[in-house]
Parts: C-alpha cells; structure tokens; sequence
C-alpha cells in the first residue's frame, strides 16, 4: 500500500460510526469495509453496528480512538456533533457523509464517498481545524460541570412564559444584563445553528471568534455581539427561577440555579475536519440556505 498520510501518520487503520436505524446504513458499511480492506486497511465498527453486520472487529464507541486514525460518521450533523466531542482529545480527523441531504458537518454525499475514499488514500486531502469552547458551572465556589462543545453553549427558560436575567462579563468586565428568553455562545461552526435562527451573524468556520446571540431579548438594543474567541466569558444567572438548563450543542442539558455562573472560553482541543474537494463552504451555504433562489415565483 501506498505510503499515505493524515498529519504525518499512515491511513491503516479506519473508524466507522453510524446510525442504525436505516438498513441503508448497514449495506454500506458492509461495502465499504470490504472495500478498505482489500485496499490493506484495517476497519474497525461500533459495536451496535458492527454486531449487525457481523464485522469481526466491533467495538465499543469509546474504544475508537486508540485504535483508528481516521473516522467516518453516517449520518447527520447531530451524529457528528457527538461523534466530535469524542474524538477532539485525539486529534483524530472525522469525515461526516451525510445519508440525507447536505449538513453543514456532513460534507459528503453518499454518491461521493467512494471518490472520496480514493481522494483520502492518495494522500491528497485537506484538514480544517474547528476550534471547541469549554463551558464551566460554577455554584457556590465549586465545579459542577465541565464540558466541550463544537457548536453552542446555550442558557435558556423552560416552558413557563417568563424573561430571565443573564449577567454577562467579558474578561471580568460587566457588559450588560440581557433581559431574554435566553442567551447563546456560539463558536464559528455553530454560527448557521441555534444561532442563526436567533438572529446572529454567519461566520466563516474557521476564524477565532466566539458569538453572543440573546434569544428573544426584552429591548431591541440587545444585539448580537461577536468577541475574541482568547476572552472569558461568564454568564451569571440572577433570576431566581427553577426551569433554567444549560444546554450543549443541542445534545446534554443541565439545570442551572439562581448565582450559579457558566464560564465559556476557548477548549484547549480542536475537532479536525477532513474538508470536501467537491464544494466549498460557500457552496454549501447556498445549498442549504438556499441563497439566489426566488420564493412564490410563479
């Protein structure tokens, strides 16, 4: 086999993660490791797939990572979010084929991802880097929770119709207190998520900024606010209220407390995406936000 690399290591050995709910998804995996193994590449499965296909290397999810240098994900944006938060320790790169239409993750579709396997072991492709925020809960001068995300930290009500008050300090500083149904921290990725639908500004994947985002804020001058992704932020919760969560791209919630204070700053790990030949960011942009295209036209 030839001598290919991914940062300097040989590609011999491939993760495969995916959902299991398609049959779809069984009938490629099943193809494609016949496919990488003839190709002198050991594969190895997550366990609940790799089961149902009776692959001879199944392992658990979080055994991963020490055996493989290079991890496909079938499926959605939300199986690649979780999927990231997994890996970034490792430096290990992900490829994300989407089995649905394009996700802003999931870069590749499946009538691609053959090429794309070619493209890999050649050597040829690219890395992005995505940078990850790590969000800390204060309480009482104790840690309660410590977490990384890819995407967004967001503090937010629960289903009783009431404006809560978020301190919000940057680098110690008091900025203002949003008056909102919440507020989001966003990393660059997650700016076309939770974000985008709250009224934030699309930034490019890549540069080092973090996004503040109120949710519906009580005043109209409540902006977003877009910082240095090398500031601390701290959201301190100051409504005395029980149904406050902390949620983490969208995937683990927490309840908050009244004085309880999230910190927000840049992870010191990053999620390595293996970036598609086929389109760039812009591309996909307007593919999924459909940009250029006339609604009610007759």
């Amino acid at each position: 086999m030839a001598d290919d690399l991914v940062g300097g290591r040989r590609i011999l050995r491939i993760g495969i993660i995916a959902k299991t709910n398609k049959k779809e998804t069984l009938e490629i995996t099943k193809g494609l490791s016949t496919w990488l193994e003839k190709r002198d590449v050991k594969v190895y499965i997550e366990k609940e797939l790799g089961t149902q296909i009776a692959h001879p290397n199944s392992v658990y999810r979080d055994e991963l990572p020490e055996l493989v240098d290079l991890v496909l994900v079938f499926g959605g944006d939300g199986t690649f979010l979780r999927v990231s938060r997994l890996l970034c320790k490792y430096g290990i790169p992900i490829l994300g084929v989407n089995l649905g239409r394009l996700g802003f993750l999931t870069e590749i579709t499946l009538d691609e991802l053959y090429p794309m396997m070619e493209y890999i072991l050649s050597g040829k492709y690219e890395i992005e880097k995505r940078e990850m925020l790590s969000a800390v809960i204060h309480r009482k001068n104790e840690i309660v929770g410590n977490y990384l995300v890819l995407n967004d930290v967001v503090i937010n009500k629960g289903a009783v119709a009431r404006i809560i008050d978020l301190a919000i300090y940057i680098n110690d500083s008091h900025v203002t207190t949003f008056k909102a149904d919440g507020i989001i921290l966003s990393t660059p990725t997650g700016s076309t998520a939770y974000s985008l639908s709250a009224g934030g500004p699309i930034v490019f994947p890549t540069l080092p900024l973090t996004i503040i985002t109120p949710i519906c804020p009580h005043t109209l001058t409540a902006r977003p606010l877009v910082v240095s992704n090398e500031t601390t932020i701290r959201v301190k919760v100051i409504t005395d209220t029980p149904d406050i969560y902390l949620t983490l791209d969208g995937q683990v919630g927490v309840s908050l407390n009244m004085g309880d204070v999230v910190e927000v700053r840049k992870a010191d790990t990053s999620v390595k995406l293996i970036k598609s030949p086929f389109r760039d960011y812009f591309t996909i942009l307007k593919t999924k936000l459909k940009w250029g295209e006339r609604y009610g036209a007759g």
